[in-house]
Formats: structure tokens, sequence, C-alpha cells
């Protein structure tokens, strides 16, 4: 009898799923597919649309999810060259699990900040003790 194989399951070492949630749970990519979802752009546009991220890091996500077949990359024939990024039909489908993440951290930025400074400030009590 053959052996059936199981599904994809991330919590399994193994599994080429880890790379696929690796690649989605980046928060660059979070944020090129929340920019991406509001329609074709330039590199240009998409880079001071996310602030703080560096020409270089860009280009890799860009890359990455070119690669993975969830953005488009058009080159048209101008001179200068013009090339613009669109979601593809399954980077589309990335756009509301993703918008849910970033709305949840907006939406609970001040309680974790109250968490981490609590935590901050329990860690250095312990090392004055020390």
């Amino acid at each position: 009898m053959a052996k059936t194989s199981s599904p994809p399951s991330v919590l399994e070492p193994q599994c080429p799923s880890r790379l696929v949630l690796d690649r989605i749970a980046d928060k660059w990519t979070a944020l090129v597919i929340q920019i991406l979802a509001r329609g074709t752009m330039r590199y240009a546009e998409l880079q001071r649309a996310i602030g703080g991220i560096s020409q270089k890091m860009l280009t890799q996500t860009l890359r990455s999810l070119e690669r993975d077949g969830l953005v488009q990359r058009k080159v048209h024939p101008v001179v200068p060259p013009k090339v613009e990024y669109s979601l593809t039909r399954l980077g589309r489908t990335l756009i509301e699990p993703l918008h849910a993440l970033c709305q949840w951290s907006e939406k609970h930025l001040a309680e974790l900040q109250v968490n981490r400074a609590r935590a901050k400030a329990v860690a250095a009590s312990k090392s004055f003790r020390d």
C-alpha cells in the first residue's frame, strides 16, 4: 500500500509551508501588499508610501514577491524605462488577512507598549537587586 502524504502543516519542522509563512509574515511583505492593494504603482511611489524602507530592502522584497507569484512586474518599453508593480490574483488573496493583522497592530499598539515598558521595568529592578 502506498504511503499517503499528510497535508501541509507549519507546525512540522520540515514542511515547506514554513517558507511561505516566513514570506507572508514579514513586515515589509505586509506593507507592500497593503500599498499595492490600492492599485498598480511604480517603484518610487512604493518607496515613498512605505516610510523607512531602504532601496535594497524594497528591491529584495519585490523580487521575492514576484518570484512567489504574489506581485507582477511590468516593464513598459519606453525611454527611460517605466516599471510598474501590481498584485497578482494570488497576491490579492493576501489583502484581507494582512489588512486584519495591520489593523490589529494599530488597535493594540498602546497595550503592547505598556506591557513592554512594564517588562523592561521589572527586568531593570531585578538586575538592580542582583
